[in-house]
């Protein structure tokens, strides 16, 4: 099998310029290149540039995809979103990366070595942009799940010691955006590991009375130029670009409130969430058997009463299969013996086997030459030649 490579590049916040996409022209001639976005897959060559310099200089988010099972995404967002400290809680080895440049921080999740063989098979990167991009804003408005999810995916390939403490845990692990559970998908982040790790999210009070009083007092002590420049940024089209700054004051307001390190719940270690996954595990499979002996319960009793209505009149399904049979075709004689094998069931449960058995042979004087048809029926274990 040949090797394959997608490459899928997105400008957000300002747009290609005419130079910067004949820069681009450049580097590949057979390339989807917009004023937005740089798309191309290569089966035999490879992107002739750096996509952590192509970040640097053109673009906010990337996704890449090789067949050798590896994938990765980045995302740019500006210095303002956070701080160093921040982001060093969540990096790790290499799974989740932090890089900056003067104006922006580069995030990086890469899933390297994958055993999921038939994923990447089949998998060719498309999709993965429109499922992932959003996580962008996420981050923008102080949303640090997907700076966490790193770092679980960093503990899932190894690269975090077992005696290690996890970063602190953001609201809302137990339930993760569209964008994020996709992030979790991406990287192939344990169903159960996550669960483990929203363990204290369910139990985590909602914000209170007191909590909206203390937005209230900090949206009365912005300034009247800033309030009004975000009443402009609104009114003129720019809605998210408003969001966007009131949330990093927010947030830079929230950090010199409660500096990470103080007033935090008990943050576990590795091995600890490691126990509770496994946990989780056994709970789960308990629910899924339960679930599968719930569903196989109600096909049961859907199967027996449609069995019943065939009991309502055996003459009639024994004469719709003597017509198939007379078709003496192959089709016909796959749906002689499906229809015969519920013929069986229904005699069993409404009537018995040896009634059925008198009817088979009955119509085996008529069609028992037909030797596909008795094959049929012997391999389904309804005959037996002698």
């Amino acid at each position: 099998m040949s090797e394959y490579q997608y490459y899928e590049f997105v400008a957000i916040d300002e747009p290609l310029t005419p130079k910067q996409m004949a820069e681009l022209r450049s580097r590949s001639s057979r390339a989807s290149i917009t004023p937005t976005s740089f798309v191309n897959d290569y089966q035999w060559g490879n992107l002739k540039g750096d996509p952590v310099d192509w970040m640097r200089r053109y673009f906010d988010a990337h996704i890449y995809v090789a067949n050798w099972c590896t994938c990765c995404l980045y995302l740019r967002v500006p210095r303002g979103a956070f701080d160093t400290e921040t982001l060093q809680a969540f990096e790790t080895e290499s799974v989740f990366s932090v890089d900056q440049t003067n104006t922006h921080w580069l995030l990086g999740w890469a899933l390297s070595e994958s055993e999921n063989y038939d994923r990447f098979a089949t998998e060719d990167g498309r999709g993965w942009m429109g499922r992932l991009a959003s996580l962008r804003d996420e981050l923008l408005r102080g949303d640090m799940r997907p700076l966490y999810l790193g770092w679980l995916a960093g503990v899932s390939a190894g690269e975090v010691d077992e005696d290690a403490t996890e970063p602190p845990p953001p609201r809302g692990l137990s339930r993760l955006t569209a964008a994020q559970q996709s992030l979790a998908e991406f990287l192939e982040i344990g169903p159960d590991l996550i669960t483990a790790a929203g363990i204290p999210d369910q139990h985590a009070p909602c914000l209170d009375a007191k909590s909206d009083a203390k937005l209230d007092a900090w949206i009365a002590e912005l300034p009247t130029a800033e309030k009004t420049a975000m009443l402009k940024l609104l009114m003129t089209g720019h809605a998210q670009q408003a969001e966007r700054r009131l949330k990093l004051r927010l947030l830079a307001w929230q950090r010199e409130q409660h500096p990470i390190g103080k007033h935090e719940a008990r943050r576990r270690t590795v091995n600890e969430l490691q126990e509770l996954a496994a946990s989780a595990a056994e709970t789960r499979k308990k629910q899924e058997a339960v679930q599968r002996r719930k569903v196989e319960a109600e096909r049961r009793v859907k199967h027996e009463t449609y069995l019943r209505t065939l009991a309502a009149d055996f003459d009639r399904c024994w004469q719709v299969a003597d017509n198939r049979a007379e078709r003496a075709i192959a089709s016909a004689y796959d749906e002689v013996k499906r229809a015969l094998v519920e013929l069986a069931e229904a005699y069993t449960l409404c009537a018995s086997r040896v009634d059925f058995d008198r009817k088979l042979a009955q119509f085996m004087i008529r069609h028992g030459k037909r030797g596909a048809l008795v094959r049929r029926l012997v391999d389904a274990g309804l005959w037996k030649t002698s």
